[in-house]
């Protein structure tokens, strides 16, 4: 089971945001993939549905090896769990349908509007403020917002703004309210499970790949890379610095896909570009670290 004694408890929080951002974007080049073959919703149920069976295999085999006592699950944390996990799978769903829409730089700008709005409600002083000021122009500057796309793409990336900022406070609930970081990880699980039963109806839009394991294999090698190891990860960190950090902490996400760009690809930063990495580095750097969220655990 994950603890806090884990390999993870003496990485730095950004340096686990950034693991988990290089390892959502490998999943990002899987999902452009299906798309030539399954609409944006499929794929984003296939993402849920293979990192439901993951992650539910993984904490039930996990729970046996440790011999741990059995967690008590009451019917609040479980609806908070379900609801946990249908806020996150909306969010993939409407974004999909965004990217799929808008320039993605366009798309991802429009979405950071949640956790700015996450940041914002936490922050506290002149410090705080500046450095959500950065990270927005960061953000800005990096994503290379161009007002193009249809009035569609930028409702659904606005909807993903909104489901963001909830998977950032029911992420932190899920987390805080659970006695260690594999409770919080169960929840995660759980979450995923009903959320994939819920948006079943889906499954059908997946028909043209169903006989083809290639493809099927790659919908799960999607659900572990975009989902199961950046979620978890999220939940390590959520746990350890609190939701308005952590809000700030995204935009690592953009800065790792510029890195990328650039190591694997050899796409260099435009100037432009340079100072929003410069800006969003700063502003994470600024942001004081506060104590973790201390919502109340589940009853």
């Amino acid at each position: 089971m994950v603890s806090r004694s884990s390999t993870t408890s003496g990485l730095p929080a950004p340096l686990l945001f950034v693991l988990g951002g290089a390892s959502m974007y490998v999943g990002a080049a899987l999902a452009v993939g299906l798309f030539e073959r399954v609409s944006p919703a499929g794929v984003a149920w296939l993402r849920l549905a293979g990192a439901a069976v993951v992650l539910a295999v993984w904490r039930l085999a996990a729970r046996r090896w440790s011999r741990s006592e059995p967690v008590r699950w009451t019917r609040r944390r479980v609806l908070l769990a379900g609801a946990f996990g249908l806020v996150t799978a909306g969010m993939n769903i409407v974004f999909y349908e965004a990217i799929a829409r808008l320039p993605l730089g366009t798309a991802v700008a429009v979405e950071f509007a949640g956790p700015v709005l996450v940041a914002a409600l936490g922050s506290r002083s002149c410090r705080d403020w500046a450095a959500l000021a950065l990270v927005v122009l960061g953000v800005a500057l990096i994503a290379d917002v161009r007002l193009e796309g249809s009035p569609a793409g930028v409702v659904f990336a606005l909807l993903a703004a909104l489901l963001w900022a909830g998977y950032i406070v029911l992420g932190a609930r899920v987390s805080s309210g659970s006695g260690s970081t594999g409770e919080g990880i169960d929840g995660l699980a759980i979450g995923f499970v009903v959320a994939a039963v819920v948006l079943s109806p889906l499954a059908r839009t997946t028909a043209p790949i169903a006989g083809e394991p290639l493809l099927l294999g790659a919908a799960l090698a999607l659900g572990v890379l975009s989902s199961v190891v950046p979620y978890v990860l999220d939940q390590v960190v959520l746990r350890r610095v609190g939701r308005a950090r952590f809000a700030l902490l995204l935009a690592l996400l953009p800065l790792t896909a510029t890195v990328v760009g650039l190591v694997g690809l050899a796409q260099v930063p435009a100037p432009l570009e340079a100072v929003g990495i410069a800006a969003v580095v700063v502003g994470v750097a600024l942001r004081r670290e506060p104590a973790p969220t201390a919502d109340p655990p589940p009853d």
